[in-house]
């Protein structure tokens, strides 16, 4: 028994604990960041917003902060991919239950349609939990902001305007400091398995005692 310990505690101590990348717009594709970004190296967080959930109360980054969370951006009539990134959402959701750091946002891009009463009614029909998964709608400008210069998400460009489209079926792992620690398909099943697996790796590495 003493052997086998000894063994283990060697492969531990050989063995280096595996750490997240700290996303850069730099060590993005060029064609998802905006072009006053690209070449940023460091010191890139998600910037401050102020939105509005599914039940009507102003979540800002305030809310977030010090929180693992997973973000992505979606409407509720999509009837492409946003379809499989709910499903896959809702698996993520039943995964961080019991994890009081770890929450999950979701952006719609079309808040001219996603009014509170639909994002409600949307949140409902997916099993949506208040606790730990806002839903949230706003300043369409914004959100587009937040996509582009904050999350790196989308390769369209423009500024929000009317005629602007998001649609990316990135998701986005983000660190309590605001930080970027991974992107994700969030219509694949293995990639969206790859994402939990970090999310745990990076639940050690803050919460862990």
């Amino acid at each position: 028994m003493l052997s086998a310990l000894i063994l283990i505690l060697f492969y531990n101590a050989l063995v280096p604990k595996k750490i997240l990348p700290v996303f850069q717009p730099a060590m993005v594709s060029f064609e998802l960041v905006d072009s006053t970004l690209q070449h940023v190296k460091r010191q890139h967080r998600i910037g401050k917003f102020s939105l509005i959930n599914q039940n009507g109360k102003i979540i800002s980054s305030k809310d977030y902060e010090g929180k693992i969370y997973v973000a992505d951006f979606f409407f509720t009539t999509c009837p492409t991919i946003c379809i499989a990134m709910t499903d896959n959402m809702i698996k993520i959701q039943d995964e961080i239950l019991d994890q009081p750091n770890v929450m999950l946002l979701s952006h719609s891009v079309t808040p001219e349609i996603d009014s509170v009463p639909q994002l409600k009614k949307y949140a409902l029909e997916k099993g949506v939990l208040d606790h730990k998964w806002n839903l949230v709608t706003g300043d369409k400008k914004e959100i587009y902001r937040l996509a582009r210069k904050s999350y790196l998400a989308v390769k369209e460009d423009g500024d929000g305007g009317p005629f602007d489209m998001i649609h990316t079926e990135n998701f986005i792992l983000i660190d309590p400091e605001g930080r970027i620690r991974g992107f994700y398909d969030g219509t694949d099943e293995e990639d969206v398995g790859r994402l939990l697996e970090e999310l745990f790796i990076l639940t050690k590495e803050y919460f862990s005692p």
